[in-house]
Parts: structure tokens; sequence; C-alpha cells
């Protein structure tokens, strides 16, 4: 079991930044693939961001693509979303997740545990 807990979520400004981070409560955090999600009101949970255990591996939506950029450090356990030029289709509940499989997924249904969502709110 892994719980993951966001912060940093709050209100900015259209063009602003933010950092999101994720911490884990299990030392084996590294044996996990990490992802970043979202859902805004009256739309479905999305996919923005994904990273690989060791952190050598990304991936990320075309929507966020040179805007967004994933990290984690293993050594905290956390895991990290770098927001630049936030607009106010950016809104939504950001959720971070784990995954236990081989591979690095950008699906919801491959992970298996997941935080209680940070809110971001981009103003025009």
């Amino acid at each position: 079991q892994v719980q993951l807990v966001e912060s940093g979520g709050g209100l900015v400004q259209a063009g602003g930044s933010l950092r999101l981070s994720c911490a884990a409560s299990r030392r084996t955090f590294s044996n996990y693939h990490m992802g970043w999600f979202r859902q805004a009101p009256g739309k479905e949970r999305e996919f923005v961001a994904a990273i690989s255990r060791s952190g050598g591996g990304t991936g990320y939506s075309d929507s966020v693509k040179g805007r967004f950029t994933i990290s984690r450090d293993n050594a905290k356990n956390t895991v990290y979303l770098q927001m630049n030029s936030l607009k106010p289709e950016d809104t939504a509940v950001y959720y971070c997740a784990a995954d236990r499989t081989a591979l690095l997924h950008t699906t919801l249904r491959w992970y298996d545990y997941w935080g209680q969502g940070t809110q971001v709110t981009v103003s025009s």
C-alpha cells in the first residue's frame, strides 16, 4: 500500500507558475512509476505527465508538453510537477498516482494508488 499526499495547488493568474508536490509514504517509492492526472469540472480525469522509477523516462500529454515538467526525488519519496505558462484551461484538481507495473503508462487503469488531489485554479 502506498499513501500519496499532494500539495502546492492554489490560485494563479494566466501565465504564472506553480509547483505541485506529491509525497509518498513508502520507502519503496523508487519501485513505482509515478504519474500526474487532472480532472476539470464535468470532465473525465486525464493524463498529464508520467515519470519512470529512476526518473530517466518521462511522458507528457500534448496539452502540457513544453510547459510542464515532471521530476522526482527518490531520496525524499516525492514527485513534482512544475507548471509554467499556465492557462485557464489548466484549471482542475490534480492527482498524483503510483504504478507498480513494468512499463511507463499514460492511462488511468494502470495506476494502483491515488492521492486525494490538489486544486489548481488559473484566472484569466
